[in-house]
């Protein structure tokens, strides 16, 4: 399966491009096919999944080609498409779907956890103790037991036997800076571990506290770099913030991320010497915890 996120992206880009072609505005291509601005909006810039009535009205109106006409119709499809990640409709989150939709089609996925553990290799307890920090904090307005079946599910997608490949960087600060109860998170480090160790297409590397200088090249928060089979799907880049995710798609903007997870990777330990500090981690706050 394709990611209809992805796909949705590319169609919007073809759409406007189409558009623009034609010397046309916004505004005059709605009149053409009897729709709002907003519609036309939210087809350009991928904010909505197209109906395919829209799109076949829109290549209609522009007089595409047969043979462009198929090949942007079988776009709109996938970008139609629904993932697993529907069912699940608000007790999942808006950026947990779009974790969910960009995985679904990516071939590989990189990712640079300076805090929290990654979603895809928690654990069903680790999950239930954010969760409870969470409503510490603020009252949940989803079910716990759907948002944590959806939080495994979307592990067991990417952990499948023919799922992407999938390497991850744990931050030695963020480590140490555990959240929820210690025999929960150092269960946490050791599944982490087992996993690793089990699934050959999943790396875990720790960046320690003590490295040769990063400076600018340190990414600028958690970052998550994904590739799809299809060489047409562009590499996408995911910063997470506090607030909100920025997805990142302009190329030069891609490469210079790319260029930050490289030299962390590069400054961080080995495989192998990175499940042992995981597991020494474990013991001593086994051992702190008492």
């Amino acid at each position: 399966m394709s990611s209809p996120y992805v796909r949705r992206r590319r169609l919007a880009a073809e759409l406007r491009t189409l558009r623009e072609s034609h010397n046309l505005t916004a505004d005059e291509l709605a009149a053409r096919i009897h729709q709002s601005r907003v519609k036309i909006s939210k087809l350009e810039n991928a904010h909505s999944r197209p109906g395919l009535s829209d799109v076949m009205n829109i290549l209609e109106a522009l007089e595409v080609p047969d043979t462009e006409w198929r090949r942007i119709l079988r776009l709109a499809r996938d970008a139609a498409q629904k993932g697993w990640w529907d069912k699940y409709g608000d007790a999942m989150g808006e950026r947990q779907r779009v974790y969910a939709d960009l995985e679904s089609g990516a071939d590989t996925i990189r990712e640079y956890h300076p805090g929290l553990l990654p979603g895809p290799l928690q654990t069903p307890e680790y999950i239930l103790a954010l969760i409870q920090l969470a409503r510490a904090a603020t009252p949940l307005k989803y079910s716990i037991d759907r948002l944590v079946g959806a939080r495994l599910q979307r592990k067991a997608q990417i952990l499948r036997a023919d799922g992407p490949r999938y390497e991850v960087i744990l931050d030695e600060v963020g480590l140490r800076r555990y959240s929820g109860p210690a025999d929960v998170y150092v269960a946490q480090l050791h599944h982490i571990t087992e996993v690793a160790e089990s699934n050959s297409r999943v790396a875990v590397r720790v960046l320690p506290l003590r490295t040769a200088p990063i400076g600018d090249l340190m990414p600028r928060a958690q970052l998550s770099v994904y590739t799809f089979p299809d060489p047409a799907d562009p590499t996408i880049v995911i910063e997470a913030t506090v607030a909100t995710d920025l997805v990142v798609t302009e190329p030069a903007e891609v490469a210079a991320n790319l260029r930050r997870y490289d030299h962390v990777r590069d400054a961080a330990l080995s495989e192998v010497s990175s499940l042992s500090f995981l597991g020494s981690l474990a013991d001593e706050i086994s051992s702190t915890a008492g």
